[in-house]
Parts: structure tokens; sequence; C-alpha cells
């Protein structure tokens, strides 16, 4: 048996979905993960990335559809892996922001702790239980699943128009935050709590104290592993943990009221877990209240600017068949 019919049909089916470039869809994940394996990198995201660039665009259009709206994510997972090339870029001991910030933060939103003024931080920590840990570790271990399952949700009910807008802004975001990292890099409060005023550029990236207990309470360093990866120890303003479940509620307002009864239910849903993700970003020590109000003001700037460059994208093909309907009455 040949196989020279079966591959020419393949052929030219992936060129009725890509006449143009037939392989460039799969170039970018693919070839980054393939990169990755490469270098020693085993792990099960990079196969999922991988097979993702390689089958989703390739298996019918309405999977191209998904492709075409879950490709700015991809970026985001690519973008975030090559930001170990990166690391401490720009970024010195004497320019990261640690105990000044911590000062800010007690000047703006501090507390009472054992009679002198601190941060709530300082108050919450001592009194951490690991009933709390796991409760405020839950939105920290489902964010990016939150996010794909609002893309997901946004393919199903056929709003292509949300699900690509958001999925942008998604990568607009992630863009902003990771160069803020360089250009304003500043210190956790965790690493505060454990290493004083001193900035150590050498310091491995650390899951806190909080979600330590909570690995070692399930024995799955499932915290432990995400954070390991991260190249960006002084990263915490702005608080993208927070950034991001606030685009789910502002571009998912109206698409939720496709859900039919569950209209209200998805907003609270999503409403709820914003608000459950700041309090968490707070309770585990992970970021300010400064970092979390910046990461919220970073959401607001990331959605109303692609709404802006959506705009104007569907205003210009408008503006360009009118324009050769004026020429053609004259």
């Amino acid at each position: 048996m040949t196989l020279e019919a079966p591959m020419a049909r393949l052929r030219a089916h992936v060129r009725s979905l890509w006449p143009r470039a037939p392989i460039l869809p799969a170039l970018p994940f693919t070839g980054w993960a393939l990169f990755s394996l490469l270098r020693g990198q085993v792990r099960w995201e990079l196969i999922l990335l991988g097979l993702f660039g390689l089958l989703t665009p390739y298996i019918s259009p309405l999977t191209k559809t998904l492709y075409l709206g879950l490709m700015p994510a991809g970026f985001v997972a690519v973008l975030y892996d090559a930001m170990g090339f990166v690391k401490n870029v720009g970024i010195t001991p004497e320019r990261v922001h640690l105990c000044d910030l911590r000062a800010l933060e007690i000047r703006w939103f501090g507390v009472s702790v054992n009679g002198q003024m601190g941060t709530v931080h300082d108050w919450l920590q001592p009194r951490a239980t690991l009933a709390a840990d796991v409760f405020f570790s839950i939105p920290y271990a489902t964010f990016l699943e939150a996010i794909v399952a609002f893309a997901v949700f946004a393919y199903a009910v056929r709003d292509y128009d949300v699900m690509r807008r958001f999925t942008w802004c998604f990568f607009a975001l992630s863009v902003m935050g990771f160069a803020t990292y360089h250009l304003y890099p500043a210190a956790p409060p965790w690493y505060y709590h454990a290493h004083g005023c001193r900035a150590d550029l050498s310091m491995p990236a650390s899951t806190g104290p909080n979600l330590a207990r909570v690995d070692a309470w399930t024995h799955i360093p499932y915290f432990a592993s995400f954070y390991g990866r991260a190249s960006d120890v002084f990263g915490a303003v702005p608080s993208l943990h927070v950034a991001y479940p606030l685009i789910i509620v502002l571009e998912g307002w109206k698409t939720f009221a496709r859900g039919g009864g569950f209209k209200w239910p998805l907003r609270a849903l999503a409403v709820l877990f914003c608000a459950w993700m700041c309090c968490a970003a707070v309770y585990l020590d992970h970021h300010w209240v400064i970092d979390v109000m910046v990461g919220l003001f970073y959401g607001v700037i990331a959605h109303v600017t692609v709404h802006v460059v959506s705009l104007v994208a569907r205003r210009q093909p408008l503006v360009a068949r009118r324009a050769a309907a004026d020429s053609l009455q004259k």
C-alpha cells in the first residue's frame, strides 16, 4: 500500500486551510517545544504547546478558528519561557525596590501590629493556618485554567471577536507586566520577610512559606515546580495574578449573557474569582497591596487599549469601502 495518495490528500487539506503559508502556524509553538526539548527541558506543558501548534491549526476550519483565538495565549507561554534568557537584564541590587516599597505600603495601607505600624502581611503571617493556605492557594493554582476556560467559552458560544480580544489582551497585559519587571524591579513581601532589605540577584524564585506548606501537605511539589521556572524574583509590581482575572470580568461581562440562564451566576463567579485572587495575593505574602492596585490598573489599561485597536482595525475596511464607493460615484 502506497502512502502517496493519503499524503496528497493531507497536503491538499492543509493547503485548503492555509493556502499561503501552510507550515507557518506550526512553527512558533512546535518549534519552541522542539528547541526546549533539545535543551533537555522535558515538561508536559511544552509537549502540550507543541501538539497545540502541530494539530490544532490543521484538523478543520473550526479548530483553525480555535487556534487563531488561542494563538496569543500560546505566545505568552513562549514569552514566559524565554524570559530566562534575559534574567536580571537591567536589574542591579541598587535598582531593586524593597524597603522603600514597603515604607510606601505602610504609609498608604499600614496597620497597627503589636503597637507599631506595619503592613497587612506583618499582621497576617503570624496568624496563617494550613486551612487558609489551602483556601487561598486555589486561585493561584487555577488562574491559567480560568483563562483558557473563558477563551473556550467564548469560542463555544461563537463570540469569536471577544475570544480574540481577550487573548490579545492577555498577551498585551503579559508584555506590559514582563517589561515592568525589568524597568521597575520590586521584591515581594515574602522576600522581605525572609531576607530583609538586601537584594540578592542570585536568589532563586520561591513559593513563599504559605504555598510551600500546601505543597508539603499535598505531597505534590506543584507550586515549587511552577515557581522554580520563574525568572523574575523581583517581579512583584504589577501583580499579573490579579490582572488576569480582571480582564475575564471586563471582557466577559457581555459575553456571559450568551450563557442563557447562567448569565448572572457566571458574572458573579468571575467577580468572586477576581476578588479571591486579590485577597490571595496579599495573604500568601506574594504581593503588597500596592502591587494589587497596580495590577488592576494594568488590567484596565490593557482592556481599553485592545478595544481601541480593535475598533480602529474594524473601521479601516469600512473607510476603505466608503472611499472606493465615492470614487466610483465620481
